[in-house]
């Protein structure tokens, strides 16, 4: 696994990352989602090495990351790298070279992921001519073109339509059920996050305030509906309010026991509903972000 421990960085007087701590398992989707400054790029890109942290620890299988280890990672950065007057299948060649293909390895893998990218059309064509969901596609290959074993991914579904969408979270889903590549991404789109991933760790002010280890992320909300309540029965329930309307209110019951929330409820109105409910992915985001 992939294992980021008190990970910290400060340029000048601004903290970055105050004590990162972040597990991703092995074969895994891990989705890493944040406000912009976050610290979501400095954490992807100390994993990848172009930037040297502050302090803490990042290994990969229990080993140390160092030069020889990061050449198994695939990487695609925000601000995307491409030759803009090199062919696509050049490219990808290329990059399979510089990470130690033998030509003929070279080609046969930019065959390959040129048709698992529905890339094939623009082999002969430079980058340059491409769309920007395209230009997203090359990205990628690149990425691929050694076959990595972890796969870290900053904001690759930006700039895609709906199908270009798909295709990548189907090659995603492909690379780690059929290779178990382990895949790390960021994004801003919370619902392809939520349809995706078999994690995820939210990130606020440098540092994780959530994070699913295989459970769901936060805890269940209750949802609870109260007929003819007292007034001001709502704002005498234990734990945070996340949400209400009219007779019915979202809890979150922030370590209270449930049995003594709904005592009191019984005391307060006819309760009509009680239950628990698992939160969107949206929703705990807003939350972490209050």
């Amino acid at each position: 696994m992939l294992k980021v421990t008190g990970l910290r960085k400060k340029y000048g007087t601004r903290t970055v990352l105050d004590g990162v701590e972040l597990v991703v398992r092995s074969a895994e989707i891990h989705g890493f989602i944040g406000p912009n400054g976050s610290g979501k790029s400095t954490t992807m890109r100390s994993v990848m090495g172009v930037i040297s942290p502050d302090a803490g620890r990042l290994t990969w299988h229990d080993r140390e990351l160092d030069r020889q280890v990061r050449q198994r990672f695939g990487y695609m950065p925000e601000e995307r790298g491409l030759y803009q007057k090199m062919t696509v299948g050049s490219q990808i060649e290329y990059f399979g070279r510089l990470h130690g293909l033998s030509p003929h390895e070279a080609r046969t893998r930019t065959d390959d992921l040129l048709e698992m990218l529905q890339l094939g059309e623009a082999r002969a064509r430079t980058v340059q001519s491409l769309s920007l969901g395209n230009q997203q596609r090359v990205q990628l290959a690149v990425a691929l073109a050694h076959e990595p074993e972890l796969l870290v991914l900053d904001e690759p579904f930006s700039g895609l339509d709906p199908i270009g969408v798909a295709t990548l979270s189907d090659v995603l889903r492909e690379m780690r059920a059929a290779r178990g590549v382990t895949i790390l991404f960021s994004s801003h789109q919370l619902e392809i996050v939520e349809q995706l991933v078999d994690s995820v760790s939210i990130i606020r002010s440098g540092r994780i305030v959530d994070a699913d280890s295989g459970g769901g992320l936060s805890a269940s909300l209750l949802r609870i509906t109260v007929a003819d309540g007292a007034p001001g029965w709502v704002w005498r329930l234990p734990g945070r309010v996340v949400e209400q309307l009219d007779e019915t209110v979202l809890l979150d019951p922030q370590g209270a026991d449930p049995n003594a929330v709904l005592e009191q409820l019984l005391t307060e109105g006819r309760v009509q509903q009680f239950g628990w409910e698992m939160p969107s992915l949206s929703r705990t985001f807003q939350a972490a972000m209050a």
